[in-house]
């Protein structure tokens, strides 16, 4: 899955991220590589519960699709 990101620059040093695809979903690092592998682990936390919920209701699939 590819997600687009908004890496900026923080005010108090470091760098933000935001997944605007993803509300509330932002993270942040003190390097440019610490903030990207920190959004990376941001986004896999995010999405994992929607799964898990997902895959309890009967009658429900679970299907990865390539976009």
């Amino acid at each position: 899955m590819n997600v687009r990101i908004v890496l900026e620059p923080s005010n108090e040093g470091g760098y933000t991220v935001v997944v605007p695809s993803l509300p509330g979903c932002i993270s942040e690092g003190e390097t440019r590589d610490e903030a990207l592998a920190n959004i990376r682990e941001a986004i896999e936390l995010y999405l994992e519960p929607v799964e898990d919920d997902l895959s309890s209701i009967p009658g429900v699939e679970v299907i990865e699709i390539a976009i």
